[in-house]
């Protein structure tokens, strides 16, 4: 399949779709923020003893190697490596170009991904109400956040929609910090998972709660049942990859690796890596 390409375009792209964005709010905007007040409320409601005490996100990451130096910070391929398998949807038009939205200021035009199937077509709806050049052009299509990820290099400029499943889950596991929300793609790991194959190491991150808590439930006892989220550290997919950018080479964070929602680690490992 053809990925969407970034369409060619005249200065002030999509001007005239200065106001498309705050009514695209109304239908996927206000829904993410619906999700995220009601997952705040949800996670207000643990008591106080309830709540586990998380490490420091992603501590297993730095872990010093011994007789490695780091030379280099890892290069736009090698992050974007990390990345290949989980596909995300976003609209294109009969060109297979990406259907762009203004952001709410109108200062530039951004294309807009979401991780869910249902939003994206919620999405294409809105599409096809406001613009009837599109009306029977525009559709839905799947793009792999590694290329997203090489596009997004190129100056390309994008907006994520995540799960607000997802949000919930994240907002749980930071009971104790609810006031500041969540912001961003969650991603979950655990110190427990960590996979070694021949001399490679990977960190597995995952993308949905309920698939690493299905992956620790196959390697302890005590990662069963109720305790199991004493074991996960949830960030943002943004902050991973900006601190991924900045790292140097054999520091850890050339390790992590990036699991598409629904896939075992031992199967993406196997299907994406040679080793």
């Amino acid at each position: 399949m053809e990925f969407p390409k970034p369409p060619s375009l005249p200065s002030n792209p999509l001007l005239s779709l200065s106001t498309f964005f705050h009514r695209l709010g109304s239908e996927l905007g206000n829904r993410l923020h619906h999700t995220n007040r009601l997952a705040a409320k949800f996670a207000a409601g643990f008591s106080h003893s309830a709540i586990s005490h998380h490490r420091p996100l992603f501590a297993s990451v730095s872990q010093p190697k011994a007789a490695v130096a780091a030379t280099a910070t890892l290069s736009p391929e090698q992050v974007a490596k990390t990345l290949v398998g989980t596909a995300v949807y976003t609209v294109s038009n009969s060109n297979n170009e990406f259907v762009l939205i203004s952001d709410p200021n109108g200062a530039k035009s951004i294309g807009l991904l979401c991780f869910r199937l249902e939003d994206a077509e919620a999405f294409l709806a809105q599409v096809r109400l406001r613009r009837r050049e599109l009306r029977s052009n525009a559709k839905v299509v799947p793009i792999t956040l590694d290329q997203v990820y090489s596009l997004k290099v190129e100056g390309i400029a994008f907006r994520f929609l995540p799960d607000p499943i997802q949000i919930k889950n994240a907002l749980e596991l930071k009971a104790s910090d609810i006031k500041s929300g969540f912001d961003g793609v969650p991603v979950f790991q655990s110190d427990l998972l960590v996979v070694r194959k021949k001399n490679k190491r990977f960190l597995p991150i995952y993308f949905n709660k309920e698939d690493i808590e299905k992956e620790l439930s196959k390697v302890s006892r005590a990662s069963r049942g109720p305790g199991v989220s004493q074991h996960i550290m949830v960030g943002s997919l943004e902050d991973v990859l900006k601190k991924m950018e900045m790292s140097e080479r054999n520091s850890g964070w050339d390790d992590l690796i990036f699991i598409p929602p629904g896939k075992s680690h031992s199967q993406h490992i196997q299907d994406v890596v040679k080793v």
